[in-house]
């Protein structure tokens, strides 16, 4: 059975109901599109029962053309449907009360890849706060968690490490669909906006996106694939390293490297560590840009041969106790700025504390680093069980 949308559902059934005669500003990218591929701002401006009037865009922007993060993208006018694009990665990530001077309801479409360093889902929480400051309503139209609902896993936030890509204290790799995640930030975490969440038809908790028959549009640039959005609860982390984590090649998140590491005894390393669902293939390559552009790599492929064994946080964790032992006295984490923070390391907004890059520098190994896990994630799963829609 295919899923049906909470886009179709908006557009197609009784909930059509809460758009009539309005004025609607969308927040949606090139993933926000209905089993068709028709997108949603194609759809919005077709219809005769509400006007659309403005499109928001999140990270990446609203066609998803900006290559690297941490780059803000532009305000524009879209020529086809005649009507303003806000960027909310710009010198603000909050629609303002000039940009929502002409919407009643703000409908967020956006496709999540069910990790917690994924903005969308904060850009999201942006809506709605700036929706209950302006008095506009919100819609979220929900979309599966491509890595399915049920598994949780790695540590929670630490709030001393709130930042644009962590505003919540949830673990790594969260399991909710977007539309949940709106519940939750609502209502547990006090955003308190007026926001209805449209849920989808047929998707259950165990479900892969390969399982829904929708058709896989790239949510954003460096996560062109299914199997790019499996390793990316981990290998996310690479981003605060000095080490390359494939941006630049055609397998982002997926290769792991950098020019001072010998691929095969790397991989041979890791595949002797024995973790679950996953094979390391030695490789060596040069980004054709960001970290060591034009420059060989060597490193590994993440091949992962069982997704529901594969821990993708457990994995990068002993990735980088590896890196580390490979060339101790060679600098591993990148300074700061990151995705807007300054001050803080990158890794360890990235992980959610310092904790782990302290692990790493002491050599206390990644068992321990990853020793408290359980309990967060038990803890976490007690808490998100309110907010659930699909059981």
């Amino acid at each position: 059975m295919s899923v049906r949308l909470g886009l179709e559902r908006l557009l197609e059934g009784s909930d059509r109901s809460l758009l009539k005669g309005q004025r609607v500003g969308l927040v949606c990218n090139p993933a926000s599109v209905d089993r068709g591929l028709v997108s949603a701002p194609d759809r919005f401006a077709a219809s005769a029962d509400f006007t659309m009037t403005a499109i928001f865009g999140p990270q990446h922007g609203f066609r998803s053309d900006l290559q690297e993060n941490m780059i803000e993208s532009p305000h524009a006018r879209d020529a086809k449907r005649r009507v303003p694009v806000y960027s909310l990665y710009s010198e603000t990530r909050e629609p303002t009360r000039e940009m929502l001077a002409d919407v009643d309801v703000l409908v967020v479409d956006l496709q999540d890849v069910g990790t917690r360093i994924y903005t969308y889902i904060y850009t999201m929480a942006n809506c709605l706060r700036a929706a209950r400051a302006h008095g506009v309503r919100v819609i979220v139209c929900d979309r599966p968690n491509p890595i399915d609902g049920d598994d949780i896993e790695g540590a929670t936030l630490d709030p001393a490490y709130t930042s644009f890509v962590g505003q919540f204290p949830i673990p790594m790799r969260h399991g909710l669909t977007i539309g949940e995640a709106a519940r939750l930030f609502n209502d547990h975490f006090g955003i308190n906006a007026a926001v209805d969440v449209i849920p989808m038809d047929g998707w259950r908790r165990g479900m892969w996106f390969d399982d829904t028959r929708l058709p896989w549009v790239l949510p954003s640039p460096n996560i062109p694939t299914l199997d790019t959005a499996i390793v990316y609860p981990g290998t996310v982390l690479f981003e605060g390293t000095l080490l390359s984590e494939g941006r630049g090649t055609t397998r982002p998140f997926e290769l792991i490297g950098a020019p001072w590491i010998d691929g095969e005894r790397f991989s041979d390393a890791m595949n002797g560590r024995g973790l679950p669902g996953v094979v390391f293939r030695a490789v060596f390559f040069e980004p054709t840009f960001h970290k060591h552009a034009k420059s060989l790599c060597g490193g590994c492929q993440i091949h992962v041969t069982d997704r529901s064994a594969f821990r993708p946080m457990r994995t990068a964790v002993e990735m980088l106790d590896e890196f580390h032992r490979e060339a101790p006295a060679q600098p591993i984490w990148r300074d700061p700025p990151y995705e807007y923070e300054r001050v803080k390391p990158p890794i360890d907004i990235l992980y959610g504390s310092d904790r782990l890059r302290r692990g790493i520098d002491e050599g206390t190994g990644a068992a321990s680093i990853s020793a408290g896990w359980p309990h967060e994630e038990e803890a976490f799963r007690k808490v998100r069980e309110k907010y659930l829609i699909y059981r």
